[in-house]
């Protein structure tokens, strides 16, 4: 069936998701409804009508007859929250109608997105009591204060930051500075996390090594951060920074196979080297925080992660990019190596890439490429180690840097005999 162009099945579809977006979120509200005199005012019928209602507008007239819609179920909220019996001062119900009118003109449009998000709405709504516990018992004030401000620097600043290259040689970028300092804020938050979940000598070690995957430099750094805040959980901090340069030599793997396989095929001798010896390193560290009961006897405190880190990993960053970018622009061309070298301060992988690439166009040899590779990932251990120093204080460095340099060193000694 046809009618004014549009097709009835298509028409009925999104109707039908906007029904079953009030009929899953009434059902919620009609368990909490209550019987009686003082009972809700609103209930699975009254979800679903008005899921409809919203549906129903944005089909037949869009966004002025929408917005009329919308204006009269606020008013019928408004008069059930006065007129009902406010034992509970709550307005979660009556907001609950609101998003429910709007998925049901979301769903017009977006269907698939307007049941996502209904089915998150349901959660939330259903999660009552743990949502309570969690916030006013299992998270501290400090804790909710910093997911507040992660909150703010991830969703409201960083959206914000202006995405373009300004100044000197175009590597002052708003956006990717800031996206650097909620990276750090989201590894060290994750963990904090992992020490209150899993206990800081299990905890911290496997959140390290996943971090990795996401920035071993920006994983160090947290990790540093969090040794300097509570010197009782150096050990286990240490085993996470040096277990996340598995992390780097997993990723160099990686993305040089997909760049080119032959360069890969020169490569992997030293990546080996260079993955058992921060594997043996950072083991050792790990089965020291395995064994140390002080760490898991101390609750962690504090703060979830250390702004001022963040914002000094993201300066440094920028400040090695700047000093590479000037020494690429006075070197120009003259050598892939040195090119390489430069460019692994701030990041080992697109280094390798770079090269790997020129390797995949026979601008170099395979074999020639894994020198300035190697040399990238040498330079990128001397960032870790300024971050170590920096963020950690100089036991928590001195206790992380022969890790980095043995990893570093391997990763040559690979090379070579290979």
């Amino acid at each position: 069936m046809d009618v004014a162009g549009v097709r009835f099945d298509e028409e009925g579809v999104r109707l039908a998701v906007a029904l079953g977006i009030g009929l899953l979120l009434g059902a919620e509200r009609e368990r909490r409804k209550g019987e009686g005199p003082a009972r809700g005012a609103a209930g699975i019928r009254t979800f679903a009508l008005v899921a409809l209602a919203g549906g129903i507008a944005m089909a037949i007239g869009g966004g002025v007859v929408l917005a009329v819609a919308l204006g009269f179920v606020a008013l019928a909220v408004l008069a059930a929250y006065i007129l009902g019996d406010r034992t509970d001062p709550g307005l979660t119900t009556e907001v609950a109608v609101i998003v429910t009118f709007l998925l049901g003109a979301l769903a017009q449009q977006e269907p698939q997105l307007a049941a996502g998000i209904a089915v998150v709405v349901a959660i939330l709504l259903a999660a009552r009591e743990q949502l309570h516990r969690l916030v006013s018992r299992a998270l501290t004030e400090q804790e909710v204060h910093d997911a507040l401000l992660f909150a703010g620097a991830a969703l409201v600043i960083l959206p914000l930051a202006p995405n373009e290259r300004i100044g000197p040689y175009g590597v002052f970028n708003p956006f990717a500075i800031w996206r650097l300092v909620v990276i750090v804020m989201a590894i060290g938050g994750a963990g904090y996390a992992a020490v209150r979940l899993l206990g800081a000598r299990v905890g911290l070690p496997l959140s390290g090594l996943a971090a990795g995957f996401v920035s071993s430099s920006a994983t160090i750094a947290a990790m540093g951060a969090r040794a300097r805040e509570t010197p009782a959980l150096r050990t286990p901090a240490v085993a996470a920074a040096v277990l996340s340069t598995v992390a780097t030599v997993v990723q160099m793997v990686i993305v040089v196979g997909a760049t080119d396989r032959r360069t890969l095929e020169q490569l992997w001798p030293a990546m080996a080297f260079a993955g058992v010896a921060a594997v043996g390193y950072g083991a050792i560290f790990a089965l020291r925080a395995l064994r140390d009961a002080a760490a898991d006897a101390h609750e962690p405190g504090g703060r979830a992660f250390d702004l001022k880190t963040a914002v000094l990993f993201a300066s440094t960053v920028t400040a090695v990019l700047f000093v590479s970018a000037a020494l690429g622009d006075w070197l120009g061309n003259r050598g892939v190596l040195l090119s390489a070298a430069v460019a692994g301060f701030a990041d080992t992988h697109a280094a390798a890439i770079a090269v790997a690439g020129l390797a995949a166009g026979g601008r170099v040899d395979p074999a020639d490429a894994v020198v300035p590779i190697l040399a990238a990932f040498t330079t990128n251990s001397v960032t870790k180690m300024v971050l170590s120093a920096a963020s950690g204080g100089r036991r928590f460095a001195a206790e992380v840097w022969p890790g980095v340099i043995v990893t570093a060193a391997l990763a040559w000694a690979g090379w070579a005999l290979s």
